[in-house]
């Protein structure tokens, strides 16, 4: 029976840059799970890469039809945008372990949606000023930086994702990624003691 690999962290903390290496890596053979969000495309970003870009009306259209695992949503400085995790037949734990990055209340629905055997967290940390250094970086390379939604996002993810709310999940272990290639190799080690 397959296993689902969630990788979490707050923003900036390197999970777009772990999640690339550990799904390339043919040792692991994990199938990516892309996510949906109704939020605007990036520059750096591609469709069905990073995520699948909808509108509210698709989202709509997924949820009267049952398809709608985990869902969230973030009053934003530009508007509600939401995320979520569709059944859309990429998973088959039959046939594959699966990787995808997830926030602490997504991964809590997906293992009450998947069965707790068989989805596994792996919370990435960093401090927080090489955090913020991170988001200033990638923001400055938008057409149109919007600093008051990566301040707003920085300062909800200390909240998101506080000792308590790690504790209530039963999330202790963590990934520190103050160097790249010996935390990905600590998330590597872990992942194959477990398939």
């Amino acid at each position: 029976m397959g296993k689902i690999f969630c990788l979490m962290g707050k923003s900036s903390s390197g999970k777009d840059t772990i999640f690339k290496e550990i799904k390339d890596d043919k040792d692991l053979n994990l199938k990516p799970v892309v996510s949906y969000t109704t939020r605007p495309q990036r520059v750096d970003e591609t469709q069905g890469v990073e995520y699948f870009f909808i509108n509210k009306e698709e989202l709509d259209k997924f949820e009267s039809e049952n398809k709608v695992i985990e869902k969230r949503v973030y009053d934003t400085v530009n508007g509600k945008w939401y995320y979520c995790t569709i059944n859309d037949s990429q998973i088959d734990l039959d046939k594959y372990n699966y990787l995808l990055i997830t926030t602490l209340e997504s991964y809590r629905d997906i293992k009450a949606y998947y069965g707790e055997d068989k989805v596994y967290p792996f919370y990435i940390d960093i401090d927080d000023g090489i955090r913020l250094e991170r988001a200033l970086e990638r923001e400055r390379r938008q057409a149109k930086p919007n600093y008051d939604e990566l301040c707003r996002r920085f300062l909800a993810d200390n909240q998101d994702f506080s000792a308590k709310n790690l504790s209530d999940l039963n999330i202790n272990k963590f990934y520190i990624n103050e160097d790249l290639q010996e935390c990905i190799k600590n998330i590597r080690e872990d992942v194959l003691n477990l398939i």
